[in-house]
C-alpha cells in the first residue's frame, strides 16, 4: 500500500470519528438548549399537560425523558436514515431533502468562487509587493472583512434594486430563489434561477475572496523569495515561470488546508445570506427552528454542516497529496 493511500485511509478513518463527535455534539447541546414544550404552552387554550407530555414523548423531545434515552433513540434513527420529527409532526427528513439542494448550489459557488478568486488574487498580488494592485488588493479586502456578511448581503440587495429602477429592467432578481408560476422553459428556467443566485453568491463569496487572499499573498510572498525559487531562476527559469510551476505550486498546499476550515465560516455566512435574500434552504430552517425550539430540525442542520465540512477536508486532502510529493513518498 502507497504512503498516499495509507495518508487517505488514515484521515478518512478521522473524518468518519469526528463526524459521529460532532453529530452527538450538535444534538446534545440542541437538546440541552432548546424547549419544544413552549411551542405547546403558547396555544390558546393550552392543550393538557398530560396531551403535550405524550406528544412530546413520542416525538423524542420530551425532558422528563432522560437525555442518555433520547440521544440513543436519535443516533439510532439517524444511523437507520431517520432524522425524528419537528415538534408538530412533521418528519425531518423529508424537510431537509425539500432544502438541501438550495443550500449546496450557494454553498458550492460560494466556495468555489470566494476560494478561487481569492487564492488568485492573492497569488497575483503577492508575487507584486507594494505595488499599485498590491495596496488597492489590501485595502479593498481589510474593508470586506471589517463588514459583517449581512450588511454586504443588504448593500447589495439595494445595489441590485437601484440597478433595476435605472435601467427599468429587473436584471437580478433580490429574493427568492426563482420565479414562481414561471413557464419559460428549461433553458429559460435556469437562467431564471441564476439570476437569483448571483446575489446571495456574491454576498457569500466577497468576504471568502478578501480573506483569501489576504492570506494566500503572504504564502506566496514568502515562497517566492524562497531558495529554490532562486535556484529555479540561476537555472534559467523566467521570473514567472519560477513563480507559477515552483511557487504557486508549493504556496496552494496550505491554501487547500485552510479552504477545509474556513467551510465552516461559509456555512455560517449561508445561514445568513438565506434569510437576507429569501432562499428557502437549510440556513433558514436552522433558524426558524432554533426559535421554535425544535431539536431535531437543528440537530439535523447543524450535522449537514458538519458533513459539508468534512467532506471538503477529504477532497482537500487528495488535493493535498497531488500537490505535496512528500506525501505520496514518505
Amino acid at each position: 500500500m502507497s504512503a498516499a493511500v495509507r495518508f487517505l485511509l488514515r484521515r478518512m478513518v478521522g473524518h468518519v470519528v469526528l463526524l459521529a463527535v460532532v453529530c452527538s455534539c450538535a444534538y446534545l447541546l440542541a437538546a440541552v438548549s432548546l424547549n419544544p414544550r413552549e411551542n405547546y404552552e403558547g396555544q390558546r387554550p393550552p392543550p393538557p399537560p398530560q396531551v403535550v407530555e405524550a406528544v412530546l414523548a413520542e416525538r423524542n423531545l420530551s425532558d422528563e425523558v432522560p437525555l442518555a434515552e433520547r440521544y440513543l433513540t436519535w443516533a439510532s434513527g439517524v444511523v437507520a436514515g431517520d432524522l425524528g420529527t419537528t415538534w408538530d409532526g412533521r418528519p425531518v427528513g423529508e424537510e431537509m431533502a425539500r432544502r438541501v439542494g438550495t443550500s449546496l448550489r450557494l454553498l458550492l459557488l460560494g466556495a468555489l468562487l470566494g476560494g478561487v478568486t481569492g487564492v488568485l488574487l492573492g497569488a497575483w498580488t503577492g508575487s507584486r509587493r507594494y505595488g499599485a494592485a498590491d495596496r488597492i488588493s489590501t485595502a479593498a479586502s481589510v474593508l470586506l472583512i471589517s463588514i459583517p456578511v449581512v450588511v454586504i448581503a443588504v448593500l447589495l440587495q439595494s445595489a441590485a434594486l437601484w440597478v433595476n429602477q435605472v435601467t427599468g429592467v429587473e436584471l437580478l432578481r433580490t429574493t427568492g430563489e426563482a420565479t414562481p408560476g414561471l413557464s419559460v422553459g428549461v433553458w429559460g428556467g435556469l437562467a431564471d434561477r441564476a439570476r437569483h443566485l448571483v446575489l446571495p453568491t456574491l454576498a457569500l463569496a466577497l468576504p471568502q475572496i478578501a480573506v483569501f487572499s489576504r492570506y494566500q499573498r503572504g504564502v506566496m510572498a514568502e515562497a517566492a523569495s524562497a531558495d529554490y525559487v532562486r535556484t529555479a531562476r540561476a537555472k534559467g527559469l523566467t521570473r514567472g515561470r519560477a513563480l507559477t510551476v515552483h511557487a504557486l505550486r508549493s504556496s496552494l498546499i496550505p491554501a487547500a488546508t485552510y479552504l477545509g476550515y474556513s467551510v465552516a465560516a461559509l456555512f455560517t455566512g449561508a445561514v445568513i445570506v438565506e434569510k437576507v435574500f429569501g432562499t428557502h434552504g437549510v440556513g433558514e430552517l436552522l433558524i426558524d427552528s432554533v426559535g421554535r425550539g425544535d431539536v431535531n430540525a437543528v440537530a439535523a442542520v447543524l450535522c449537514f454542516g458538519a458533513v459539508c465540512v468534512l467532506l471538503t477536508g477529504a477532497l482537500l486532502d487528495v488535493v493535498r497529496v497531488v500537490l505535496d510529493p512528500r506525501l505520496r513518498t514518505e
